[in-house]
C-alpha cells in the first residue's frame, strides 16, 4: 500500500464497529471522520417512513432467516414486510430462463410480477454512440433506462435485478423509481458468482487480478 493512500474501512481488519469488543484503529472513520452532523443527517433520513420501513424489514429478514433463507426467499420476505405487492424484474436476456423461474416463484407466493428484458426497444448500438465493433456481440443495446421506465410506468413496488451487465445495472438503479435489490449479479466467467474471484485472489486467480508487484 502506498504511504500516500488514505486509509478507510476497506483497510481495516479489526471491525470493532460490529461487536464493540476491540479497539478502533487510528484511521477509523467512526472515531476520526464521522461528525455529529453526519450522524444527525443519517438519523433524520432513517426516520423517514420509507427508509425506516426498509431498514426495519431488512433487519428482521436477517435476524429471523439468518443462514436459513436463500437470497430468493429473503427477497420475498423483505417484499412482504415493506408491503410490496407488485415486483418488477429487470433481466438480462442471457438469463431470461432464470428470470422466468424467479417470476414463477414470486407468483407462487402471491406477488404480481412484471418484467422487462435488457434488449427491449431494439435500439441499434451505433445510435447511442457505441463503437461499431461492439456489435459483434449483438446488434442492439442493452437498455437499462428503458427497463427502468417500463417498470416505473407499471408502478412496481420493488424491482429485482437479474444479471444486468456491469454499468447497465448502475443506470437501472439510477432511473428506477422503486427500491431495487439484486437477485443475480452477472459474472460470465464464474457462473454468476463474482465472489469466487475474491476467494481465489491469492491462489489460482492471483496473476489475473494483480499486476506484478502490486498485490499488497
Amino acid at each position: 500500500m502506498s504511504s500516500e493512500t488514505k486509509r478507510s474501512c476497506i483497510d481495516c481488519g479489526v471491525v470493532n464497529c460490529n461487536r464493540m469488543e476491540k479497539e478502533f484503529p487510528e484511521f477509523c472513520l467512526t472515531t476520526g471522520t464521522v461528525t455529529e452532523e453526519d450522524l444527525k443527517y443519517v438519523r433524520e433520513k432513517y426516520s423517514e417512513e420509507e427508509n425506516q420501513r426498509s431498514m426495519v424489514a431488512a433487519a428482521c429478514v436477517e435476524y429471523e432467516g439468518y443462514c436459513q433463507l436463500t437470497r430468493v426467499q429473503e427477497i420475498m420476505d423483505y417484499a412482504k414486510r415493506i408491503g410490496a405487492e407488485k415486483l418488477g424484474i429487470a433481466a438480462c436476456v442471457g438469463l431470461i430462463r432464470e428470470a422466468r423461474m424467479l417470476a414463477k416463484i414470486f407468483r407462487a407466493h402471491g406477488f404480481e410480477v412484471y418484467g422487462a428484458a435488457c434488449k427491449v426497444g431494439c435500439i441499434p448500438k451505433h445510435e447511442v454512440g457505441i463503437p461499431m465493433e461492439c456489435e459483434e456481440l449483438g446488434h442492439n443495446i442493452c437498455n437499462p433506462i428503458l427497463q427502468a421506465k417500463l417498470l416505473n410506468d407499471a408502478h412496481t413496488d420493488l424491482n429485482v435485478v437479474v444479471g444486468l451487465c456491469v454499468g447497465h445495472d448502475s443506470l437501472f438503479y439510477k432511473y428506477s423509481e422503486a427500491l431495487v435489490t439484486t437477485a443475480v449479479t452477472k459474472d460470465r466467467v464464474l457462473g454468476h458468482n463474482p465472489a469466487a474471484a475474491l476467494y481465489t485472489a491469492e491462489g489460482y486467480y492471483k496473476k489475473k487480478l494483480f499486476s506484478e508487484g502490486n498485490n499488497d
